[in-house]
């Protein structure tokens, strides 16, 4: 696997920052890309597919703006399967995102999902909001040029 730092975004993170390209969360995500590797997994790719088919989001992106952003993130993310099952967050639905981190061994989980924000840490990886993993990675260089 590759060593460079991964990290795993949850869905409406990854949604508000296609939607609001400017924003905290759109801002971090652009960060981690540069910085090391954003981690995918099926479960939590086919969730962003699902949410982003919803025709409440025509108002801000079209169809086609969705499809392209799906279809490049897929192209640059790292790609984990999870072996292990994790039952650890009060809300079932985000054990995929544990799942994910601990299978790619990432070094933060960004979400605004307070029932992940909850935790503050899973096995050593950090769970941030946007705002605090824009502060917490301040002044970092991509991992290439260090």
């Amino acid at each position: 696997m590759n060593r460079r730092s991964g990290y795993v975004f949850d869905t409406n993170t990854l949604v508000s920052a296609l939607i609001f390209e400017h924003s905290k969360p759109g801002r971090a995500f652009r960060r981690a890309l540069k910085l090391g590797r954003v981690l995918l997994s099926s479960a939590t790719l086919d969730e962003l597919a699902d949410v982003l088919e919803r025709p409440k989001f025509d108002r801000y992106v079209t169809l086609a703006e969705r499809e392209e952003f799906l279809e490049a993130l897929t192209d640059r993310a790292t790609f984990v399967e999870p072996t292990e099952e994790i039952r650890e967050c009060r809300d079932p639905d985000d054990n995929k995102f544990l799942e994910l981190a601990a299978g790619g061994k990432a070094r933060y989980i960004v979400s605004g999902d307070n029932d992940l924000l909850a935790l503050r840490e899973f096995r050593g990886i950090r769970i941030l909001t946007p705002s605090q993993f824009l502060e917490a990675t301040a002044g970092e260089a991509p991992e290439d040029e260090r």
